[in-house]
């Protein structure tokens, strides 16, 4: 009987390893073509992946909670028939170019059933604990050792700096489940053990090194300038009340408008939505704008992208930052979500804060970010008034251009937000 590897395929764009979370099949299992057989963890999102082969697994070739780069073994089928893994990958990765979100990961021939992620806080480990009672390992403490845990759940536990032994069960039955572990995570503060030094050590790990890393890289490589201005927002939120009584069955958000006017904007301004190819000694400008929005999670930060957001109208922007929004706040956005983007914006008003020097989301040119819209004093035809002011704020590459279009490209935005009427009928 032959026997098929089946690599970790290519899960998204410049990803270069993922997590084994879960394993859903074990050796002996028979398995179909694009059956999920493991739900793994990137640097951007998780995912679960389908199998191109049928037949019986052989052998898990990672366990649970490790890594494993891409294109190394994954899972070995023993018989059976083979997916045009080849056909369905190109596939895959035009539908990725295109920005359609409808394939999960790199393999798979798209016409079996791959499964629904669940949603982090409905899913339990169910998997066999892999040590007797009567033999914990040496990790857990004795007050520990009869709550058994699945590998997968003491990873998680572990990672998000839980103390096993303070983890409270749901039921009867005094076992530590994924529910469990994220139930603590989403109310409890880190309490990894301090040393004796009075020092509390939390690995960074998962998503938060993902992050880390990428930022890292970001003010490493990219020489970024930081301009602002203030700005009267008081006819924004009067459109926007407007907009949302006018365009029927959707709720057109600031988020929206103000997305609407970058992209207007940028139009103008073309050269901030580039990238720079350090190898290649180019400037890579993009006719499309695939707009990034900054996402604050439970799973830490987040950029979503709308893709050809240049082409989209007001409403139909709208629609796409709505949905956008209720995956990243489900935690069930796929990874084709969080790729391609070339322009981000940054709402960091919801936190409170007037304004932030953002870090460029690498490898992008450009971050625009609004602070938070309160009442202060502004001169309106030379006389004070109490208007809604808000501060503008654009992180760029001074390789992609210089302080001339990075200022002429804000103040244009401002002056949008200041008109909005007169800026969206342009386009109309």
């Amino acid at each position: 009987m032959s026997m098929q590897v089946f690599l970790l395929p290519d899960l998204g764009e410049g990803l270069t390893e993922a997590e084994i979370v879960e394993w859903k099949v074990k050796p002996g299992d028979t398995v179909t073509i694009d059956q999920v057989v493991v739900e793994v963890e990137t640097a951007k999102a998780s995912v679960e992946v389908p199998c191109p082969f049928e037949g019986v697994v052989g052998e898990l070739h990672a366990a649970e909670g490790t890594s494993l780069a891409v294109g190394a073994p994954l899972i070995s089928i023993t018989g059976g028939a083979v997916a045009d893994v080849p056909a369905a990958h190109e596939q895959y990765r035009e539908e990725e170019r295109a920005g359609s979100g409808n394939v999960l990961i790199g393999y798979g021939t798209g016409h079996g059933p791959t499964g629904r992620r669940k949603r982090a806080s409905q899913r339990q480990s169910a998997a066999a604990p892999q040590w007797s009672e009567k033999a914990p390992p040496a990790a857990l403490n004795h007050a520990t050792a009869p709550k058994v845990l699945s590998p997968i759940v003491r990873s998680m536990a572990l990672q998000g700096g839980l103390d096993l032994g303070s983890i409270d069960t749901e039921g009867s039955h005094g076992v530590i489940t994924r529910a469990d572990v994220e139930r603590a995570l989403s109310t409890n503060v880190p309490t990894v053990a301090s040393s004796t030094d009075g020092v509390t050590r939390i690995p960074i790990t998962g998503i938060r090194k993902a992050i880390a890393d990428k930022l890292s890289r970001s003010r490493s490589e990219i020489p970024e300038a930081t301009v602002w201005v203030d700005v009267d927002a008081t006819a924004l939120l009067q459109a926007r009340r407007d907009l949302d009584a006018s365009i029927d069955g959707v709720k057109v958000t600031l988020l929206a408008v103000l997305a609407k006017l970058t992209m207007i904007a940028l139009a103008k301004f073309p050269e901030l939505n580039s990238t720079v190819d350090t190898a290649a000694g180019e400037i890579l400008r993009y006719e499309n704008i695939g707009l990034g929005i900054a996402a604050q999670t439970d799973r830490g930060l987040m950029v979503p992208v709308v893709p050809q957001a240049d082409k989209a109208d007001l409403k139909e922007l709208a629609e796409r930052l709505a949905e956008l929004t209720e995956l990243a706040r489900t935690g069930s956005l796929p990874a084709a979500r969080l790729s391609g983007g070339t322009f981000t914006l940054n709402n960091y008003g919801v936190f409170g804060v007037d304004g932030s020097a953002a870090i460029i989301n690498h490898p992008e040119a450009a971050i625009l970010g609004i602070g938070r819209i309160i009442d202060r004093p502004w001169v309106v035809d030379g006389q004070l008034a109490v208007r809604k002011v808000a501060q503008l704020s654009l992180a760029f590459d001074h390789r992609v251009c210089d302080g001339g279009v990075a200022g002429g490209f804000l103040r244009t935005v401002a002056d949008y937000v200041e008109n909005p009427v007169v800026a969206l009928g342009s386009v109309r």
